[in-house]
């Protein structure tokens, strides 16, 4: 079946209504789903986006498209020192701007002469996207491609000559360099540029232009797996801002009938997504490690630091998405020094808050449990096993968990995952410590989703409580952890 239709499907299959098993079976799922190519995303948890081609010689965010191939001549670029830094600091794969919005293209392309093959880089004999794939298989990193639907260098853009040569080009990226995990387009479509000298400004029509669903399917049927990723999905959405910043309130769930890449004035569906939407397309948190995309030596000072990247983590994967973090290689062609150590101070955060998990020390209890069979109770939040959920009774659509230690602990971070196979269910949830004989609420939220990172700023208890105070049918909770 082709995989386009499968949330599609799904929703009519349970419509806005629980679809529910007995109490003595296995749930049903609710609304859409993810795919398994999804589910495997959130578990990525980090990606580098790496934005380098001529605008990193000219010091521009946007070239013009008049830029000479000459231009591109970086005097020690090193893709292996890219990918053991990201490796080092904990990504899991890369995506990289094979062609930006000036046209030039990171590869030898059969289809135009605007590419790294006109420029001085290894003679014209350099593969830029060969070399980055290459590098990233090899530390053990998945591989994706950013290509830029907006062509200010092509003098046919505009026309439908110009969706033929993007298509050719995706046919390049796709047959000539292994396997790609993602896909990326952006709305920056039509403007002022050099269009093979006419120098003017094009409109095209966003909506209609490109005619993506017959792109995508072409793109698909070269590599099922592979996510697409823009404003509307089909796979991935875009957050609705470039902060790092995801939805407090994040369903997985939206509705794409009237989305489209580039459409004004959805930043904030994007970013909060639609409770019952009809198809499963999670929201990726894009940002940079810099103020701009590409390398500027002006912003050497202005790099991001390990602690603002860890309030990046908790804003993206902690609000249930995956971060995308832009590293942007110098003129050299390497991650510049201060990059590098901001990341290395990143990881160190990460792994120093997340050491030891102190829920591993606790006894859960819960009430009600689905059926009363153990195979739902509460400590299947506790045995680390992703497959396993406390569940409550077809219906019952509130609930809670409770974690106990023998002696108090010091909770700073508490970590929640919904069993999203089945569908995204919880609405409303708060959590409370046990203080001075009473429950005292330390926090109100919406949506868990994937993963719920919330700080508990150091609270000294003995126990803490979880309860769901509206979900959409019965919660599924897979995992709990506590620091």
């Amino acid at each position: 079946m082709n995989r386009f239709y499968i949330p599609f499907l799904s929703f009519l299959l349970c419509g806005l209504v629980a679809c529910e098993s007995s109490n003595d079976g296995v749930p049903e799922p609710y609304g859409a789903v993810p795919s398994e190519d999804q589910l495997a995303w959130y578990d990525m948890e980090m990606n580098a986006f790496i934005h380098f081609t001529i605008n990193t010689f000219t010091d521009k965010e946007w070239g013009y498209g008049d830029e000479s191939p000459e231009l591109f001549n970086p005097s020690a670029l090193d893709t292996d020192q890219w990918m053991s830094v990201l490796e080092e600091t904990g990504f899991s794969g890369t995506i990289l701007t094979a062609k930006h919005h000036d046209g030039f293209a990171l590869w030898p392309s059969a289809y135009t002469e605007h590419d790294i093959a006109s420029s001085p880089y290894k003679d014209g004999k350099g593969d830029l996207v060969k070399e980055v794939a290459e590098a990233a298989k090899a530390h053990g990193l998945e591989f994706g491609v950013y290509l830029s639907p907006w062509d200010r260098n092509r003098a046919d853009y505009g026309e439908e000559s110009y969706i033929r040569y993007y298509r050719n080009q995706l046919k390049e990226l796709f047959t000539g360099y292994g396997p790609v995990f993602e896909m990326w387009f952006d709305g920056a479509n039509g403007g002022d540029g050099y269009y093979g000298g006419a120098n003017e400004e094009r409109k095209i029509d966003r909506q209609n232009y490109y005619d993506w669903p017959t792109t995508l399917k072409m793109v698909d049927s070269m590599q099922p797996p592979v996510l697409f990723f823009s404003d509307a999905g089909p796979d991935l959405r875009w957050v609705g801002n470039e902060r790092g910043i995801g939805g407090e309130t994040h369903w997985n769930t939206i509705t794409t009938d009237t989305l489209y890449a580039g459409k004004a004035g959805i930043e904030e569906l994007l970013q909060s997504g639609t409770k019952n939407g009809k198809s499963w397309i999670p929201a990726e948190v894009n940002t940079s490690i810099r103020p701009g995309w590409f390398y500027h030596a002006s912003e050497d000072s202005l790099v991001r630091s390990p602690e603002n990247l860890f309030e990046l983590y908790l804003t993206s994967v902690g609000r249930g998405s995956t971060l995308l973090l832009n590293i942007p290689p110098d003129r050299r062609g390497l991650f510049h020094e201060n990059d590098v150590a901001s990341l290395r101070g990143f990881r160190k955060i990460l792994d120093s808050v997340f050491a030891e998990n102190l829920a591993e020390k606790a006894t859960a209890t819960a009430t009600p449990v689905r059926g009363d069979k153990p195979v739902y109770a509460a400590d299947k939040v506790l045995d680390g096993d992703a497959e396993t959920y406390w569940a409550t009774n077809d219906g019952v659509t509130t609930g809670s968990i409770e974690l106990s230690w023998e002696a108090p602990q010091t909770l700073n971070y508490i970590s929640l995952q919904e069993y999203i196979k089945l569908g995204q269910r919880v609405a409303a949830f708060t959590v409370s410590v046990w203080e001075d004989g009473a429950w005292k609420e330390v926090q109100n939220q919406t949506t868990i989703g994937h993963k719920r990172i919330l700080k508990l700023n150091g609270v000294e208890t003995s126990k803490l409580k979880i309860e769901i105070t509206e979900a959409l049918a019965c919660p599924l909770i897979s995992n709990i952890e506590v620091y």
